[in-house]
C-alpha cells in the first residue's frame, strides 16, 4: 500500500497519471544490466535495448548475480535502466570538451561512476566519491572490477571538496533522496514519511552548496534523484540556479517519448515516471555555472612521500598502452591515467583509498601481480598463462576454495570465465594458491544447475 499522502501530493504534480503510475508501482521492477565492452565483445543474444543506452539491455528475469562469475569479472554491470539516462546527460553536455576532470560526489555503489568511466576519453580524469566509509570499500571494489583505470576514488564529506575551487568541468550529485522512485520496494514505502522528504530536500542544498564552488566556470552540474518529490527535485534546481546565477541546461529528449519534462521558472528538468517510462523513478537536471571562481589554495603539507618514477623498464609490459603512463611509487607499480603532480594534488586534500590501477609490488626484486592487474581492461594476457575454467571452476574460484588449474604450467595463471579474466592463482604443482581478495570472495553456496541467462 502506498501512503496516502504520497498519493495526495501527486494531485498537484502535474504530468503524472497517477493510475498509471500506481499500478506500475504494484509491478516488479524491470531487470536492466549494461554490459563492459572494453571486458565482454561475445554476442549477446539480447535484442532488448534501454533506448538511451547503447550498452544498456532489459533482462527477461533477474539473475542470481552472485553466482555468475561474469558479473564477478566486472564484464557487466547491474544498473537500473532509468538511471543509465545519466550517461546520455554527459554525453550531450561534454560534446566537444577535451581533457575533462569529473566528480561523480555521492558515487556508490558504483553504477554512474562506471558508466561514466567507460565515456571518458584519453586524458579525462575521474574522482569518484563517497562519504560512508563501507560505501566507499564498494565503490573501490566495482570500480576495481571494471578495469578501466581511469578514476581516483575517496572517501570525503561534500564540504572538502569547496577547496577544489574551480577544478571540475563536471559534477555528478546523485543525491540521498526519499526513493519514492523505488516504492515497487516495501522497504521504500517503510521509510517513507513527508518529514523525512523535508529532511532530504533540506541535506540535498547543502549537498550542493558545498560542491558548487569546486565547478568551474561554465562548467555544467548534472543532479538527480529516485525520487517524485518537487521538494527534492525541480524546487531544489531552481532554488540552486536563483542563488548562484547558474542556467537551466536543455538536454535533447526528442527520440525519448517516455522522459517527461518539468519545468520550474527558468529551469527545465526531466523525469522518468513508472508506467510512461520503462524503469524506477528517476530525475534528472543540469545547470551551468555562470560566476567567476576563487583561486584555489593548495595545503602546505607535503607531496607524497615517495616520488613517482616513471618506469622504462619491462613493467611497461604489463599492460597495452592506451591512457596514462607507469610509474614506480615506492615498491608498488602504478598505472595512472592523470599526472603525478595532479594525483598528488588530489591526494594532498581529499582522502584518497583507490588510484587508477595498481599492477603489482615489487617484493625482492620479483613483481608480484595484483587483482588490480587482473581486472585492467588493458592487461597483457600474453605474459601469463591463461586458464579457461568452467562454471564450477570458477565458483570455486570465487569462493577461494581448493582450485588447481588443470593441464597448466606452474606459475602464475590468469583464471577466465568465458575469456574474461576473473584473477590468478600461483600454480605450485600439488596445489594453489588463490589471489583472489578475500574480502570479496562468495558465500552462498553453489547451486546444482546454472542458467546462463546472458
Amino acid at each position: 500500500m502506498l501512503p496516502a499522502e504520497f498519493i495526495e501530493r501527486l494531485k498537484s504534480q502535474p504530468g503524472i497519471n497517477i493510475p498509471e503510475l500506481t499500478e506500475a508501482l504494484e509491478a516488479p521492477s524491470p531487470v536492466s544490466i549494461r554490459i563492459n565492452t572494453e571486458k565482454w565483445v561475445k554476442e549477446l543474444d539480447l535484442t532488448d535495448r534501454v533506448k538511451w543506452e547503447k550498452n544498456g539491455y532489459y533482462l527477461s528475469e533477474r539473475p542470481v548475480y552472485t553466482l555468475d562469475p561474469l558479473f564477478h569479472a566486472g564484464a557487466y554491470y547491474p544498473q537500473e535502466a532509468s538511471s543509465m539516462f545519466a550517461g546520455e546527460a554527459f554525453r550531450q553536455v561534454t560534446r566537444g570538451m577535451e581533457r575533462i576532470r569529473v566528480l561523480d560526489l555521492c558515487a556508490a555503489p558504483g553504477g554512474k561512476s562506471t558508466h561514466l568511466s567507460s565515456l571518458l576519453k584519453k586524458g579525462d580524469l575521474l574522482v569518484a566519491n563517497e562519504v560512508i566509509r563501507s560505501r566507499a570499500s564498494v565503490l573501490a571494489e566495482n570500480m576495481t572490477k571494471w578495469g578501466n583505470g581511469n578514476a581516483i576514488v575517496t572517501q570525503n564529506d561534500p564540504s572538502a571538496f569547496s577547496a577544489l575551487n574551480g577544478f571540475f568541468d563536471v559534477i555528478l550529485v546523485d543525491a540521498p533522496c526519499s526513493g519514492e522512485g523505488m516504492f515497487r520496494d516495501e522497504v521504500a514505502v517503510r521509510e517513507w514519511s513527508p518529514s523525512n522528504t523535508q529532511l532530504c530536500s533540506e541535506r540535498q542544498r547543502r549537498i550542493l552548496m558545498d560542491v558548487w564552488p569546486a565547478l568551474k566556470n561554465d562548467g555544467v552540474l548534472i543532479y538527480s534523484t529516485c525520487t517524485f518529490n518537487p521538494a527534492e527535485n525541480e524546487h531544489n534546481i531552481k532554488w540552486l540556479a536563483e542563488t548562484n546565477g547558474a542556467e537551466s541546461v536543455n538536454l535533447d529528449i526528442s527520440e525519448y517519448g517516455e522522459i517527461t519534462p518539468v519545468h520550474l521558472g527558468e529551469t527545465v528538468s526531466y523525469a522518468f515516471y513508472p508506467g510512461k517510462a520503462r524503469g524506477d523513478g528517476f530525475f534528472l537536471s543540469v545547470l551551468r555555472k555562470k560566476e567567476a571562481t576563487g583561486k584555489m589554495h593548495l595545503p602546505k603539507r607535503g607531496h607524497a612521500k615517495s616520488p613517482w618514477i616513471t618506469v622504462k623498464s619491462s613493467f611497461n609490459n604489463l599492460v597495452f598502452q592506451g591512457e596514462g603512463s607507469v610509474f614506480l611509487f615506492g615498491d608498488r607499480v602504478m598505472l595512472l591515467s592523470c599526472d603525478p603532480k595532479e594525483h598528488d594534488m588530489i591526494a594532498a586534500l581529499l582522502n584518497v583509498i583507490k588510484s587508477g590501477t595498481m599492477l603489482g609490488e615489487v617484493i625482492h626484486e620479483k613483481l608480484i601481480p595484483s587483482h588490480d592487474l587482473a581486472m585492467s581492461v588493458r592487461i597483457n594476457r600474453e605474459l601469463w598463462t591463461n586458464y579457461n575454467a568452467s562454471h564450477d571452476e570458477a565458483i570455486s574460484f570465487l569462493r577461494m576454495d581448493d582450485f588447481i588449474p588443470r593441464d597448466v604450467e606452474q606459475g602464475r595463471v590468469l583464471i577466465c570465465y568465458q575469456n574474461v579474466p576473473l584473477g590468478f592463482v600461483n600454480h605450485l604443482g600439488k596445489r594453489a594458491n588463490n589471489c583472489y581478495p578475500s574480502g570479496w570472495r562468495i558465500r552462498m553456496e553453489k547451486r546444482g544447475i546454472f542458467e546462463d541467462i546472458l
